[in-house]
């Protein structure tokens, strides 16, 4: 038996984010006309229904995913998730993930250049993205995601 001042187990990735990739999976295609219903997402999820229940209640409590329920208040049907959700699960794109590719694309333009001096030149972009660092990065790409153009002063 758990002591009542440890911590319960992490179930952020061993149930909610699969079952969320889930359901975004579902929502966003054309499949299910956009709105799954619960026993679709369970077999979409690869866990077994009592955890997908006890996920899907945690999302929606958490303000992820939107619910349609029955008269018992159990969860029937899936009808949108929410933008942070699109971005945890990779429908939309994030300013770290969006940096790290940035970082990615330099450093494969510097190696793969045809000429010394544009390996020289994509090689000086890829150091100086680099010594900018992921937070001054992710907060370009933040700007740039939405889209966001500083004035000319």
């Amino acid at each position: 038996m758990r002591s009542l001042d440890t911590p319960l187990p992490d179930v952020w990735f061993t149930r909610d984010l699969p079952v969320l990739r889930a359901i975004a999976r579902l929502v966003d295609g054309p499949e299910h006309g956009g709105n799954p219903y619960l026993g679709q997402v369970v077999p979409a999820s690869g866990l077994p229904k009592p955890e997908v229940t006890a996920a899907a209640r945690a999302l929606v409590s958490a303000g992820y995913v939107e619910a349609l329920t029955n008269y018992a208040g159990e969860i029937v049907r899936f009808t949108g998730v929410s933008a942070e959700a699109r971005r945890l699960t990779g429908l939309w794109p994030t300013p770290q993930g969006e940096w790290d590719r940035l970082l990615e694309q330099l450093g494969a333009r510097a190696q793969n250049a045809p000429t010394d001096v544009e390996r020289a030149r994509w090689r000086a972009f890829a150091d100086a993205a680099a010594a900018v660092g992921p937070d001054a990065g992710a907060l370009l790409m933040s700007a740039l995601i939405g889209g966001y153009v500083p004035r000319a002063r």
